[in-house]
């Protein structure tokens, strides 16, 4: 029991270093996944634009299915820290078993989706034939084998929930390192391996993902002691359900709302595919940032949880206090890096004709980044004590009531030819700013009705 005696007594501010670390190291290897791909498939031998157009298409519905696995994890998360710390490992047992059966669920949709919607969802954003059938082959692969990444989400918040976060980084970056390895090689065609291009990018991507999954799945059935482990936990508990999803439903609908809103921007920029493929490559460095914070939320997240179930003020506040500390911290530090950087970016990627486009973005959006990685924060706080509801006003501001209306009104601007793409941009600062200011309204709330009163 020590991991949870840690939980209990080790100073919150040591404990969120020492459960953030591995945790952000984690988010950041996750969004590697998709800049290597891109960096690789953008240096490919011929068809390198359209490839990296067709990912760009395809990045909504790959982070839609993370969204789903990640948000039903971090759904258990909250609600497997809070039953450890009233001591309740029966129930805790329940919470896991049950959370591997909607991993079960979830996999059959995103099977049934990559078997008969893929092409008709590509379809929607482009009327290039190259690009159709590039998106269609990759999307399609990385649905019919999401198993990996599903089950990878759900592990490792089940060793996260007891403090051991440093083991779902070492499965994170098991699977980024078997990525990197195989990208080249199934992408360019070394040695007996044919070259495969985009469809070789996403099965370096789906068998890094399942190896990820199963090196966690040993993980959790070996440490996790606190519980028991065993099908007859997978039995489906309606109650439990309820409560996973009470926390998790927020959580998925404001990563899902992500998806929604590159997709939507994908369509914004339809009218010129180089502002289009600019956006989709900077997204994905952008979700490198922004996992940063991600990844502290999840430590953020159970720390609370943990000590809300003990009903212990001082934690909680030190909880909030270092969160928001750290944060900003880690958010200064991207900024820093896509300020100084962005030619290096573009290279990386091979930009091309997007490159103009792609610097101007790396520009302008970099500025929101410490006010979005704030609202990251606020979110882990809201949802350790059943702010879901805060959590999720949040995420529609930032990811669709602001952002969107404003995008597409400054996109007619610029295509009544009076401005120029990067006038789209500043859509995503002014965006960040506003839902700041409306998540420190909601901070105050949580504080006075749920923290102060213990």
């Amino acid at each position: 029991m020590a991991e949870s005696n840690k939980m209990k007594d080790m100073p919150v501010n040591k404990l969120m270093i020492q459960m953030g670390i591995p945790m952000i190291l984690s988010m950041a290897l996750q969004a590697v996944y998709n800049i290597v791909d891109s960096a690789f498939v953008g240096n490919m031998r011929s068809g390198s634009e359209a490839a990296l157009n067709a990912l760009t298409l395809v990045f909504p519905v790959q982070m839609l299915m993370v969204a789903v696995g990640i948000g039903t994890g971090v759904g258990t998360n909250a609600l497997l820290a809070r039953t450890l710390g009233q001591g309740n490992s029966k129930k805790a047992a329940k919470v896991a078993g049950n959370s591997l059966f909607l991993g079960v669920l979830i996999y059959i949709v995103c099977l049934l989706f990559g078997i008969f919607g893929v092409k008709a969802y590509i379809s929607s954003q482009t009327v290039d034939p190259q690009v159709l059938e590039m998106g269609t082959s990759y999307l399609r692969i990385c649905c019919v084998i999401s198993f990996g990444i599903i089950f990878f989400s759900l592990f490792e918040k089940l060793l996260q929930a007891t403090g051991r976060s440093l083991y779902s980084t070492i499965g994170q970056v098991v699977g980024a390192v078997v990525n990197i390895i195989l990208d080249p090689i199934m992408i360019y065609g070394i040695g007996p391996v044919p070259e495969m291009g985009v469809e070789g990018a996403a099965y370096a991507t789906v068998i890094g993902q399942v190896a990820s999954a199963v090196l966690l799945f040993i993980f959790h059935t070996k440490l996790n002691k606190e519980f028991e482990h065993g099908m007859k936990y997978m039995k489906p508990d309606g109650e439990i359900i309820k409560e996973i999803y009470a926390i998790g439903l927020p959580a998925i609908i404001a990563q899902a709302l992500m998806s929604i809103m590159v997709y939507v921007m994908n369509l914004i920029l339809k009218f010129s595919p180089s502002a289009q493929t600019a956006y989709g490559l900077f997204y994905k460095v952008q979700q490198f940032v922004l996992f940063l914070a991600f990844g502290l939320r999840d430590a953020i997240t159970p720390i609370i949880a943990f000590a809300y179930g003990m009903r212990s003020k001082k934690r909680i506040q030190d909880g909030i206090r270092y969160g928001l500390i750290y944060t900003i911290v880690l958010m200064i530090v991207g900024v820093a890096i896509t300020e100084i950087f962005p030619g290096a970016f573009a290279t990386l990627f091979n930009a091309g004709q997007s490159r103009e486009y792609f610097i101007s973005a790396m520009r302008i959006i970099s500025i929101s980044f410490i006010f979005a990685g704030i609202n990251v924060a606020y979110q882990g706080i809201y949802q350790s004590m059943d702010g879901g509801m805060e959590s999720l006003i949040i995420s529609l501001l930032r990811q669709l009531v602001i952002i969107l209306p404003l995008a597409a009104l400054l996109s007619l601007a610029v295509r009544s030819g009076s401005a120029g793409i990067s006038l789209i941009w500043w859509a995503f600062p002014v965006t960040e700013i506003v839902s700041c200011i409306v998540g420190y309204v909601f901070l105050k709330k949580i504080r006075k009705n749920k923290v102060d009163v213990l």
